[in-house]
């Protein structure tokens, strides 16, 4: 199986695609410049403790407290604790000086631990969801490629994915002579097989990371963050990245820059076309047929094959999946056992790639097709928990129920991704009344390219259109493209876009900044806009 990642970077967010096989498996959005990402570590203080709930809500600067249960205050809260006070009133406490403290009782109370208006150190675990501030732990951790440090503990652990004994002994050996001292070591799944120098490298990578956090402390002031995480690309790459990988594509060259030096720093022997920048003029994702992938698999309803459908609602509660057939005719009991067994395994994977491709999480319940061999029930629920083989976050599934429901829970970090395929009327624009007759659209656009030009004083620039408008823009061996040009400036390129909606517009510079027209749609009072925009930049 080949892998290939794509990133496609935007002036607002990046967007990154998985295809395995050239298909479409993951997809996530970060926004440039955003805060509250998994793993940033924050000097937070205490707002108040919920002895009811055993936990404390803190202020680490988001708009909604965030929450900290007792379970998640660590059993070495006591030595942070300590170690944070010196810290924050002595100045900088070297790492050999700190006294390791008693752990905290498993069975305690929050109210034992913190006080309102107490700093505290804490990490976010959970980003905010929906109403959801974000989800916080006082036991901090260091994430590599190969393993993971955990301050103040003695413990060294391996995955349980790294199934050869031989290998795991080895790596053991290893881990202990390098383990720095009152920490504790995780060696992930993708340690199997590495060097001790690679090993030791990370170490010292991962303890420095500890110690400039440690040194920002007496510097800032509480509520401030101390240690930013990884980016998500970065994180992906560090979570996912393999020999299955082919290629990974981005289209701006400072973050493949920043790809290619974090995949030389990990990996020094890979192929130098690995990273590749992409600079064609139809979008990344469209060269790619990432674009019309995420429109055929994001919705309501997802097809199959052979008719066969998924409908996917969500409640307040959890995600509901319900599995249909489509039309079929089924007359016979063996038929008909049969053909749902084949539908139900078909409809398994594709939940599985769903679960990913959205990042649902929490409870999901699907409804599979009634089938009443226990064999076959017994095939469709390994089936399904073969197919989440891949999936990275924590699952737990439950075997069909006695009336034909699968539960499972999913580890649920971020708000799922969502795709909304709706499009809004080409003609109404969704308001339901017609301004100016589409009939006019190109006369329009002429409009705009001319006010750009001329009043904007932008000379170079690309205009975006949906494809099918594209299309008809540069048919012809004199097409109205080819005439603009002539007319207005050789600078123009008209680039199909099939993000866009069929009377949308979009207007890029040569930086690849987005020329902000106030409204991408036709209609209206557009062209009054685009002249008071010319005005307001005009000298």
């Amino acid at each position: 199986m080949s892998c290939e990642l794509v990133v496609d970077v935007r002036s607002k967010e990046i967007t990154i695609a998985v295809l395995e096989d050239k298909r479409l498996v993951e997809l996530q959005s970060e926004t440039r410049g955003g805060s509250f990402a998994v793993g940033d570590i924050f000097l937070g203080k205490v707002k108040k403790t919920m002895q009811g709930l055993n936990a404390a809500f803190v202020d680490v600067g988001y708009r909604k407290d965030a929450f900290l249960h007792y379970q998640d205050v660590g059993s070495h809260f006591n030595t942070y604790k300590e170690h944070l006070q010196r810290i924050r009133t002595e100045g900088r406490v070297s790492l050999g000086e700190v006294k390791i403290l008693p752990e905290t009782d498993k069975l305690g109370s929050i109210t034992d631990v913190l006080k309102p208006g107490q700093e505290i150190l804490v990490q976010v675990t959970k980003e905010p969801i929906s109403t959801k501030g974000p989800r916080l732990t006082a036991e901090l951790s260091f994430a590599g490629r190969y393993m993971v440090l955990i301050p103040f503990g003695q413990k060294l652990s391996i995955s349980a994915k790294i199934r050869s004994k031989a290998e795991r002994v080895r790596l053991l050996q290893l881990a202990q002579s390098i383990k720095p001292k009152d920490c504790t070591l995780i060696l992930r799944t993708s340690s199997e097989g590495a060097r001790v120098s690679e090993l030791d490298t990370e170490v010292k990578e991962l303890v420095k990371r500890w110690e400039e956090t440690l040194a920002k402390l007496p510097k800032v002031k509480p509520v401030s963050v101390v240690h930013e995480e990884t980016g998500r690309l970065l994180a992906l790459i560090r979570d996912i990245f393999n020999s299955d990988f082919k290629h990974i594509h981005v289209n701006d060259h400072d973050v493949f820059c920043e790809v290619r030096d974090y995949i030389r720093s990990i990996l020094p022997d890979s192929k130098p076309d690995l990273v590749r920048e992409y600079k064609g003029d139809i979008p990344l994702f469209d060269h790619l047929g990432v674009t019309k992938q995420t429109r055929s698999a994001f919705g309501k309803i997802v097809n199959i094959k052979h008719g066969a459908y998924l409908i996917i609602e969500q409640t307040e509660a959890m995600h509901v999946i319900d599995v249909n057939s489509g039309p079929r005719n089924m007359q016979v009991d063996d038929e008909v056992d049969t053909i749902a067994l084949s539908v139900n395994l078909s409809a398994a994977e594709e939940i599985a790639r769903q679960l990913r491709l959205r990042d649902l999480g929490g409870i999901i319940v699907i409804d599979f097709i009634d089938i009443k061999d226990a064999h076959s029930r017994q095939r469709l629920y390994e089936h399904l928990k073969q197919a989440m083989v891949k999936d990275r976050a924590k699952h737990n599934i439950l075997p069909l129920s006695k009336f034909g429901l699968m539960q499972l829970t999913r580890q649920r970090v971020r708000q799922a991704t969502n795709v909304d395929t709706e499009e809004t009327c080409p003609t109404c624009l969704g308001k339901g009344k017609v301004q100016r007759p589409s009939l006019f659209f190109i006369e329009d656009l002429e409009q705009i390219v001319e006010r750009v030009v001329k009043q904007c004083r932008i000379k170079r620039f690309s205009l975006h259109l949906h494809p099918y408008v594209a299309a008809y823009l540069s048919k012809g061996l004199i097409s109205k493209t080819l005439k603009w040009r002539f007319r207005y400036t050789f600078g123009l390129r008209v680039i199909p876009d099939q993000q866009l909606g069929l009377l949308e517009y979009c207007i890029y510079d040569v930086d690849r900044n987005e020329v902000n027209l106030v409204d991408r749609h036709l209609g209206e009072s557009t062209v009054e806009m685009i002249d008071e925009i010319a005005e307001e930049t005009t000298p």
